[in-house]
């Protein structure tokens, strides 16, 4: 089984992240900064939060749906907010998303907010809403039942720096794992967690016996050339001692978001 986590920024980069995802074709897809907008059919908008302009995928939910069309999607959204088409207003949702290859059946899943609750009239203050999804997958009988769940953590404006709220999250996280996962699964949990590798958020997460491979990998970041501020770990992915890992690698190359796209095979 496959599995590929990526924050795909919104879809800023679709050409490119269209065609490695393609090309990766994973069993399991965990997709944050999902951006799904059916009110229109343009396929670009524009996100405006005071000098912080961003063009964004309008339909990127629906456009990675088309490029794994055997795949069930699903679409957790944390807020309703606007988008602009020039200076026309546009609702639109904002969230993360889970893609599992139809031949797998789905036995169990949950989604949750990690921090606040859903937004419904607009994104909110920073630290805005977030939501993790969590899924129980059938793999077959030499793979059995894996459970598979991520996050996008919040951001906070001063930094990465640990806090009340993110271990708050954290502990969300951990109860959203709990509540999905059966005692004898496997378990992965990904995401854009937002923190730095010495955070309070992995001693939480260890209480699930879980633990990080993108730092125990030696990987020099999760960031690519897009981003261009200090700190270079955004993203993980943790494992429990049940998973047998095949593969794992933090992608440098091909760029297709600000985040580098996490593989794991088990």
């Amino acid at each position: 089984m496959k599995i590929l986590c990526l924050n795909g920024w919104g879809g800023r980069l679709h050409d490119a992240l269209a065609a490695y995802v393609a090309a990766e074709d994973p069993d399991v897809l965990c997709l944050q900064e999902v951006v799904h907008t059916p009110a229109t059919g343009r396929d670009w908008l524009t996100y405006r939060d005071g000098d912080h302009v961003l063009p964004q995928r309008a339909n990127f939910f629906a456009d990675v749906s088309a490029v794994l069309p055997g795949h069930v999607a699903t679409f957790c959204p944390a807020a309703r907010g606007v988008l602009y088409d020039g200076d026309d207003p546009v609702p639109s949702y904002w969230g993360l998303a889970t893609f599992v290859r139809s031949s797998l059946p789905i036995v169990g899943q949950a989604q949750g907010f990690v921090h606040k609750d859903y937004g419904a009239d607009g994104y909110g203050e920073h630290p805005r809403s977030r939501i993790a999804h969590a899924v129980r997958i059938h793999g077959g009988t030499a793979e059995g039942i894996v459970t598979i769940a991520h996050m996008h953590g919040l951001r906070d404006l001063a930094g990465k720096m640990d806090t009340p709220e993110r271990a708050a999250q954290a502990h969300r996280l951990a109860e959203l794992v709990r509540f999905v996962a059966g005692k004898d699964d496997p378990v992965v949990v990904c995401g854009d967690f937002n923190v730095e590798p010495e955070s309070e958020t992995f001693r939480i997460l260890a209480g699930l016996g879980l633990a990080d491979l993108v730092t125990a990998s030696g990987s020099d970041g999760t960031r690519t050339s897009h981003y261009g501020k200090p700190g270079r770990f955004a993203d993980y992915m943790l494992v429990n001692e049940k998973v047998r890992v095949r593969r794992f690698e933090v992608v440098a190359m091909p760029e297709v978001s600000d985040h580098r796209p996490i593989v794991l095979e088990i």
